[in-house]
């Protein structure tokens, strides 16, 4: 029997394998012990798989592996963080007064919003409207200084050349003699008149002229940034609402418009109260007589927008005013503010904010005191707004979320 020579077996690929179980299945032979050696087997075959990693392609390159949470790296980000914050309060720190002045006119735009929507709905273009309202705002400020500051100036003037009266009383006078027998007031006086408390009260006194020009500086910043948030309202209400995802837009936009709604709503009842007390002193100061009533009026109702303390903050100015006018007059200025208050706490205030606002009378003074205790003026100014706002998310977003639980 001749040998035949036998070709070189190669280990078959696993593309071959794969390819071979599909065209040619294995038939199934015997399996008894009749069957040959081998047969009905299918010989196994170890295949290699390597996965491929798809990436993007960054230009910044393959991201590394997660960095091992080791107390020492969260030390560190925990210290970055505190830093960061800390950074933060310093930056608001340095900017307060620039942020209040912005929340300011931000304030006074939403509430002038609705005059300018009206005058639009006249048919009058927004541009105008802005302007015709931004005008009449400025009108009314300039009215309400050109009243107080010839008056102050006036007074002040006065005052400066009757001091050399004042003074010729008071060295005539015997029960200031006999104290200065027994205390040497006239002694003490010239040790506190030398030339470094001169010095210090003219600083005081440039200090003074320093804090009126950082004032009408700062009251020109607030109408020009009024008059720019006013004609960019809508755009920037849109643009604040496209910043909530488009399934709660909605919802969002009505609680929002709802919100500067109460805003605009407070800010005209808060003005129509003020002109009703502005109204009232001139007509009380004019017919007992005390000198300035117009100014004295406009302060009343300036200090009228303060809530809750404004309006008594005015009584007591103008009731020392009518003292200096006489006793008469003082005391008749004590009696109107205490039954004018009354009437305003009671009927006007109330009638006014409830429908514009629906803030509880406890809730205003609450919120008044910590907004005083926050920002001052200002706080006390926005607080009542603020807890509308809050009112209306607890009713329409916190409650209804519980009640589903």
């Amino acid at each position: 029997m001749q040998d035949e020579a036998s070709p070189v077996a190669t280990p078959p690929t696993a593309a071959d394998t794969a390819g071979q179980a599909v065209a040619d299945p294995a038939p199934a032979g015997p399996t008894g012990p009749a069957a040959g050696p081998g047969a009905g087997q299918v010989p196994s075959v170890e295949v290699d798989v390597t996965v491929v990693e798809v990436t993007t392609g960054s230009r910044f390159g393959k991201p590394g592996p997660p960095m091992r949470r080791s107390p020492l790296i969260i030390g560190l980000t925990a210290g970055l963080g505190l830093l960061l914050a800390y950074s933060a309060y310093l930056a608001v720190q340095n900017v307060k007064s620039i942020l209040i002045l912005i929340f300011i006119a931000m304030f006074l735009a939403i509430g002038l919003n609705p005059a300018v929507v009206r005058l639009t709905k006249w048919g009058v273009p927004r541009g105008l409207a802005v302007a015709a309202v931004g005008i009449g705002a400025m009108l009314l400020l300039c009215g309400g200084l050109f009243a107080l500051i010839p008056p102050l100036v006036q007074q002040t003037g006065a005052l400066v050349d009757s001091l050399p009266t004042y003074i010729d009383n008071l060295r005539r006078n015997n029960q200031l003699n006999r104290l200065n027998e027994d205390y040497q007031l006239l002694d003490q006086l010239k040790n506190v008149a030398t030339a470094g408390n001169i010095t210090k009260a003219l600083g005081g006194v440039w200090g003074g002229v320093q804090v009126a020009f950082s004032a009408l500086f700062n009251i020109l910043t607030v109408v020009v940034l009024t008059l720019y948030f006013m004609a960019a309202f809508d755009r920037l209400k849109e643009g604040g609402y496209r910043l909530v995802p488009a399934s709660r837009r909605e919802r969002v936009r009505l609680l929002g418009d709802e919100i500067l709604a109460k805003v605009g709503a407070y800010l005209g009842g808060a003005l129509a109260i003020a002109v009703v007390a502005g109204l009232s002193s001139f007509v009380f100061l004019l017919i007992i007589g005390v000198a300035y009533p117009y100014a004295l009026a406009v302060l009343v109702a300036i200090t009228d927008l303060i809530p809750q303390i404004g309006a008594t903050l005015g009584a007591v100015v103008v009731s020392v005013v009518g003292f200096a006018t006489s006793i008469q007059a003082g005391i008749a200025c004590v009696i109107f503010f205490v039954v004018y208050q009354q009437v305003e706490n009671y009927l006007i205030y109330p009638n006014v904010m409830r429908r514009a606002v629906k803030v509880t009378d406890l809730a205003a003074i609450l919120s008044v005191l910590i907004g005083v205790a926050l920002l001052g003026v200002v706080g006390a100014l926005i607080a009542i707004p603020v807890v509308a706002a809050i009112q209306l998310i607890v009713r329409e977003v916190v409650v209804p979320r519980q009640d589903l639980r």
